[in-house]
Protein backbone atom coordinates (compact mmCIF):
# COMPACT_ATOMS: atom_id res chain seq x y z
CA UNK A 1 0.00 0.00 0.00
CA UNK A 2 1.28 3.45 -0.93
CA UNK A 3 2.08 5.80 1.94
CA UNK A 4 0.16 9.11 2.05
CA UNK A 5 3.27 11.20 1.33
CA UNK A 6 3.83 9.13 -1.83
CA UNK A 7 0.27 9.56 -3.15
CA UNK A 8 0.84 13.11 -4.40
CA UNK A 9 3.46 15.33 -5.96
CA UNK A 10 3.54 19.08 -5.77
CA UNK A 11 2.43 19.28 -9.40
CA UNK A 12 -0.48 16.85 -9.01
CA UNK A 13 -1.74 18.49 -5.81
CA UNK A 14 -1.65 21.96 -7.35
CA UNK A 15 -3.38 20.69 -10.48
CA UNK A 16 -6.23 19.30 -8.35
CA UNK A 17 -6.61 22.62 -6.52
CA UNK A 18 -7.02 24.44 -9.83
CA UNK A 19 -9.42 21.94 -11.42
CA UNK A 20 -12.91 23.49 -11.78
CA UNK A 21 -14.96 20.32 -11.15
CA UNK A 22 -12.83 18.12 -8.91
CA UNK A 23 -14.45 15.91 -6.25
CA UNK A 24 -14.35 17.61 -2.83
CA UNK A 25 -12.76 14.57 -1.13
CA UNK A 26 -9.89 14.52 -3.61
CA UNK A 27 -9.51 18.30 -3.30
CA UNK A 28 -9.31 17.99 0.51
CA UNK A 29 -6.66 15.25 0.22
CA UNK A 30 -4.56 17.46 -2.06
CA UNK A 31 -4.81 20.35 0.41
CA UNK A 32 -3.93 18.00 3.29
CA UNK A 33 -0.83 16.82 1.39
CA UNK A 34 0.21 20.38 0.61
CA UNK A 35 -0.23 21.47 4.24
CA UNK A 36 2.13 18.73 5.39
CA UNK A 37 4.55 18.14 2.51
CA UNK A 38 4.23 21.22 0.31
CA UNK A 39 6.76 24.03 0.11
CA UNK A 40 6.85 26.33 3.17
CA UNK A 41 5.30 29.27 1.29
CA UNK A 42 2.29 27.15 0.25
CA UNK A 43 1.98 25.71 3.76
CA UNK A 44 1.91 29.24 5.17
CA UNK A 45 -0.79 30.38 2.72
CA UNK A 46 -2.93 27.34 3.56
CA UNK A 47 -2.46 27.88 7.33
CA UNK A 48 -3.58 31.49 6.92
CA UNK A 49 -6.62 30.40 4.89
CA UNK A 50 -7.42 27.72 7.47
CA UNK A 51 -7.18 30.23 10.31
CA UNK A 52 -9.48 32.64 8.46
CA UNK A 53 -12.00 29.87 7.73
CA UNK A 54 -11.94 28.77 11.37
CA UNK A 55 -12.60 32.32 12.58
CA UNK A 56 -15.43 32.79 10.08
CA UNK A 57 -17.11 29.42 10.64
CA UNK A 58 -16.48 29.02 14.38
CA UNK A 59 -16.02 32.53 15.84
CA UNK A 60 -16.51 31.28 19.41
CA UNK A 61 -13.62 28.81 19.08
CA UNK A 62 -10.44 30.29 20.54
CA UNK A 63 -6.94 28.77 20.64
CA UNK A 64 -5.97 27.41 24.05
CA UNK A 65 -2.28 27.66 23.20
CA UNK A 66 0.22 27.46 20.38
CA UNK A 67 2.35 24.57 19.15
CA UNK A 68 6.13 25.03 18.96
CA UNK A 69 5.78 26.08 15.28
CA UNK A 70 3.19 28.76 16.17
CA UNK A 71 0.15 26.80 14.98
CA UNK A 72 -2.93 27.51 17.14
CA UNK A 73 -4.06 24.61 19.33
CA UNK A 74 -7.69 24.15 20.33
CA UNK A 75 -9.35 22.19 23.11
CA UNK A 76 -10.45 18.90 21.57
CA UNK A 77 -13.77 18.86 23.43
CA UNK A 78 -14.58 22.36 22.08
CA UNK A 79 -13.56 21.32 18.58
CA UNK A 80 -15.76 18.23 18.77
CA UNK A 81 -18.75 20.19 20.05
CA UNK A 82 -18.36 22.81 17.30
CA UNK A 83 -18.33 20.25 14.50
CA UNK A 84 -21.06 18.10 16.04
CA UNK A 85 -19.15 14.95 17.00
CA UNK A 86 -18.23 13.35 20.30
CA UNK A 87 -14.90 14.01 21.95
CA UNK A 88 -14.12 10.30 21.59
CA UNK A 89 -14.73 10.46 17.84
CA UNK A 90 -12.54 13.56 17.59
CA UNK A 91 -9.71 11.78 19.45
CA UNK A 92 -10.05 8.77 17.14
CA UNK A 93 -9.84 11.02 14.06
CA UNK A 94 -6.77 12.75 15.51
CA UNK A 95 -5.08 9.40 16.19
CA UNK A 96 -5.81 8.24 12.63
CA UNK A 97 -4.33 11.44 11.20
CA UNK A 98 -1.22 11.05 13.32
CA UNK A 99 -0.80 7.44 12.18
CA UNK A 100 -1.46 8.37 8.54
CA UNK A 101 1.06 11.21 8.56
CA UNK A 102 3.58 9.75 10.99
CA UNK A 103 3.61 12.99 12.94
CA UNK A 104 2.09 14.59 16.02
CA UNK A 105 -1.01 16.70 15.46
CA UNK A 106 -2.42 16.75 18.99
CA UNK A 107 -0.60 18.63 21.72
CA UNK A 108 -1.07 18.68 25.48
CA UNK A 109 -0.73 21.68 27.76
CA UNK A 110 2.93 20.82 28.37
CA UNK A 111 3.62 20.98 24.62
CA UNK A 112 2.07 24.40 24.00
CA UNK A 113 2.68 27.97 25.02
CA UNK A 114 0.36 30.91 25.48
CA UNK A 115 2.47 33.07 23.16
CA UNK A 116 2.49 32.75 19.39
Amino acid sequence: MMEFHEEWTLESALEILQHPTVDSTIWAEAVEWLMIYGPPEIQELLKQASGHATQESFPELKPQGYAPDGTPCYDISELAANVGISEEEAREKLQKMEAKHGMQHGFGEDDTSSLQ
